[in-house]
């Protein structure tokens, strides 16, 4: 198994144990990845936001403006371009119906 696999499944475990919300069946294409900079846990000292329980809206404005270069980024440019509008919705809708 390679080594970004390995992460991809640690990432799901993280996100389901935390969460307790959802199965891995549930999460969509490419939610898993966002905890490699967005924390999972409350009280993590980090200028990167959660994602878990914040609403939609505020997610899928946020990638539009990464894509339009509209907001300050150092990744989420690119990010951003390589999401369709329907994966992000999904995405934002499921981060958003995450509680802790």
């Amino acid at each position: 198994m390679n080594g970004n696999r390995i992460l991809c499944i640690i990432t799901v475990a993280s996100l389901l144990a935390l969460t307790g919300t959802a199965t891995a069946a549930d999460i969509p294409p490419g939610a898993a990845a966002c905890s490699g900079c967005h924390p999972v846990r409350a009280g993590v000292d980090t200028t990167v936001p959660r994602l878990i329980g914040r609403d939609a809206a505020q997610i899928v404005a946020a990638m539009a403006d990464f894509r339009a270069g509209k907001r300050p980024t150092t990744i989420m440019d690119r990010i951003a371009k390589g999401f369709t509008e329907d994966e992000v919705k999904a995405i934002a809708a499921w981060f958003a119906a995450q509680k802790d």
